[in-house]
């Protein structure tokens, strides 16, 4: 996984948004909000967030460890990109995305047109 594959991977997604925030994360949005970061300085790790169930088992997984700041919200950090296939890089994406879409409110996902 390289930051060109995260993109189209992300942009593919409906109304996704890209920023860079802090300075060096690139951060892909839906609704202004969140859904996967990616620090950019080598080597470039990746956040985020998956289903309840599934982030104990993942958290402790070699190469990924429960996201700073945010793992209360169930966000990961993985912090070997060639951890996933790109198999499983695209379905984490879309997981993490449909997580986060489906909890903006139903008037933001109306205006958008979702």
């Amino acid at each position: 996984m390289d930051v060109e594959e995260l993109r189209k991977i992300c942009t593919a997604l409906p109304k996704v948004t890209e920023d860079i925030k802090w300075g060096n994360d690139l951060c892909f949005c839906i609704a202004g909000k969140m859904f996967c970061v990616a620090g950019l300085s080598s080597p470039m790790q990746i956040s985020l967030k998956v289903k309840d169930d599934e982030f104990d088992e993942l958290s402790v997984s070699p190469n990924i460890i429960p996201a700073p700041y945010v793992a209360r919200y169930k966000w990961i950090l993985i912090t070997d990109v060639n951890r996933f296939s790109k198999k499983e890089w695209k379905h984490y994406i879309t997981q993490s995305y449909e997580l986060v879409r489906d909890k903006l409110p139903k008037k933001i996902l109306k205006d958008l047109g979702l």
